[in-house]
């Protein structure tokens, strides 16, 4: 067991081009010196450039992972990604708070794939509304974040309204005006997180690293603010990093 660095979990996907989900995860997670632990949710078959199918993890298979990971290690925050439902979602959340209620948890909303392919539909405001209520974070972009309503309000208003359940990190990536800017709504407040450099490279799996760095330097004691600010410094060398969609890690 690692003796000084805290543990960390990955609960999403596998995607064997190594840009996303638990890979790119871990990845994350060794540079910013935190102990990664990973559960599948899905087996994929994707490159960078191409989605092609996925084979979902049994949800039971799922949870008594969770529970022999919880009682071996002091896990300090959990990172979820992709998942087919929001039963799927719910279950996985209410057993970790039950094995370990101060454990944070942190959502990456992927709801689909760059290339149009559906992971999870929201069919209930109600039982999304009662899931956040156990999450302490989640990030999604403009995109992702209009799937997480039923109404014809703004991305903005969206986040605003989800803050009153968890906190809302909506990033600015695909914003058609204001691209690279971040809000974070937390504590009944917004923050502003605004790039430090220009970013004209696009890398696939860019939502899961920064959800995971944001993961890594909460399990650092840091708190939600500063752990986005953070992670935010760590994306952007991220996307910096070389031209094509395949990002190199270093903190």
């Amino acid at each position: 067991m690692s003796a000084t660095r805290p543990f960390v979990l990955t609960i999403a996907g596998h995607d064997p081009s190594g840009g996303a989900g638990i890979l790119s995860d871990i990845k994350t997670f060794e540079q910013h010196q935190v102990y990664g632990l990973a559960i599948t949710t899905g087996n994929t078959i994707q490159t960078e450039n191409q989605f092609h199918a996925i084979q979902w993890t049994d949800l039971d298979f799922v949870l008594e992972s969770v529970k022999k990971l919880f009682r071996t290690y002091e896990i300090k925050a959990v990172k979820i990604g992709i998942i087919p439902s929001l039963e799927y979602l719910k279950e996985i959340v209410t057993l970790i708070k039950k094995q370990s209620p101060q454990t944070k948890i942190i959502w990456d909303t992927v709801l689909r794939s760059t290339t149009e392919f559906e992971f999870t539909t929201i069919e209930s405001q109600w039982e999304l509304r009662k899931v956040l209520e156990h999450i302490d974070l989640i990030t999604p972009n403009y995109h992702e974040i209009l799937k997480l309503a039923d109404s014809q309000k703004s991305a903005a208003e969206i986040a605003e309204n989800l803050s009153a359940y968890c906190s809302v990190l909506l990033k600015g990536g695909h914003h058609p005006r204001q691209k690279g800017i971040d809000y974070l709504y937390v504590d009944n407040e917004r923050a502003k997180l605004v790039s430090s450099r220009i970013i004209n490279s696009e890398k696939h799996g860019s939502g899961c690293v920064l959800s995971s760095a944001i993961t890594a330097n909460i399990a650092l004691g840091n708190d939600f603010i500063l752990s986005s600010m953070r992670a935010k410094t760590y994306i952007e060398k991220y996307l910096s990093s070389n031209k094509t969609l395949l990002g190199y890690h270093y903190v």
